[in-house]
């Protein structure tokens, strides 16, 4: 049996270059060896790609690459080719690849960008589109596509500049009042992110996201829990995962808690009704549809406790580490990581 080379594209000029690191790790480990060759394409912190043929334990440490085992590398612009191009001393080779699997986090991997790039070389893509990528990071887009379908979402005001815009995120803090949220339009992983408790802690707030992107969400802070499902697009059969909640105890759910939980859990399978847990999955797909995604993603809610839904977001390359929920919530419905990841790729790639 041929085995299928598929390209796995990890690290990244993100502030999620770790997560990715770690998801890229877990996914290439657990690709089932006699079906796919893995194919560990690195990106830089600063941007340099690379394709790497050492340990893959280098991965975890950052220390892939350094040395004879990273080789410079690109993706061939050409169509008719669909290979990796690997510029070794003695000439450029190319590496067939059957597909593309982009496990990359945040900005400039998970908001189309590297998406493009596989559809522009005519290169079967593991996940969701150009299109899809690029709405479902933009927070402000996404929830207004929702909310015309009639889905309830936070209310929420943009801003780009804390000064020209101070009054105006003033008097958004008074309609909603407090406390409120305040992100980058465009990150994951709750990067840059606070809960506002106050009118002092606002502006600081503000200026923290925009660090992140030169635009910043506030959204007003919906009581109850966050939950989540996980959505597989099987040919023309979507697969849902049972839905989890996350159980706070501190401010929200942040960075370090969504890779090394200390004061929350995460609830899976979530502990409600059955007709609460069908409504949340009713709901994931409707989104997943309406967004326009392919492939797989995760789709996050928030549950009141009146029972009432609102749309969060969608993460178009959820997290792959030992903690993270995506694998959790299939592994409910008696799927494992490895055959998780073969249903993806080979609802691709057949």
């Amino acid at each position: 049996m041929n085995r299928l080379n598929v390209a796995v594209i990890f690290g990244g000029c993100s502030s999620e270059y770790e997560v990715s690191l770690e998801s890229a790790y877990s996914v290439i480990t657990n690709l089932d060896r006699n079906k796919y060759r893995p194919l560990p394409v690195g990106i830089t912190r600063s941007g340099d790609w690379f394709c790497f043929f050492g340990s893959i334990d280098a991965l975890r440490s950052d220390g892939w690459h350094y040395g004879e085992n990273a080789v410079p590398a690109a993706i061939s612009p050409d169509r008719s080719k669909k290979s990796l191009l690997v510029y070794e001393e003695s000439g450029v080779k190319e590496i067939p690849i059957d597909a593309i699997f982009p496990v990359l986090h945040g900005k400039n991997g998970e908001d189309g960008t590297v998406q493009a790039l596989a559809e522009l070389a005519d290169i079967p893509l593991i996940g969701c589109g150009t299109l899809s990528s690029a709405l479902c990071m933009d927070k402000d887009k996404a929830h207004r596509l929702v909310a015309a379908e009639g889905i309830s979402v936070p209310l929420s005001a943009v801003f780009s500049d804390t000064q020209a815009d101070r009054s105006r995120l003033l008097s958004f803090a008074v309609k909603t009042g407090f406390p409120l949220f305040v992100k980058p339009l465009r990150s994951g992983s709750s990067c840059g992110v606070s809960k506002v408790n106050n009118e002092r802690e606002l502006i600081p707030a503000a200026e923290k996201a925009l660090h992140y992107d030169h635009r910043m969400i506030a959204e007003e802070a919906v009581e109850g829990n966050e939950v989540g499902c996980a959505v597989i697009s099987c040919g023309e059969r979507l697969m849902i995962g049972g839905p989890d909640l996350i159980e706070l105890s501190g401010d929200f759910f942040d960075y370090s808690e969504k890779y090394t939980p200390k004061t929350s859990r995460i609830i899976c399978p979530a502990g409600i009704s059955d007709e609460r847990s069908r409504e949340i999955r009713e709901t994931a797909l409707r989104i997943f549809r309406i967004l326009g995604c392919g492939v797989f993603a995760r789709v996050d809610m928030f549950l009141t406790p009146e029972g009432k839904i609102y749309f969060n977001e969608v993460n178009t390359i959820p997290g792959f580490t030992p903690h993270s929920r995506f694998p959790a919530m299939l592994k409910t419905e008696g799927i494992s990581f490895g055959k998780m990841l073969d249903m993806i790729i080979s609802g691709v790639v057949r």
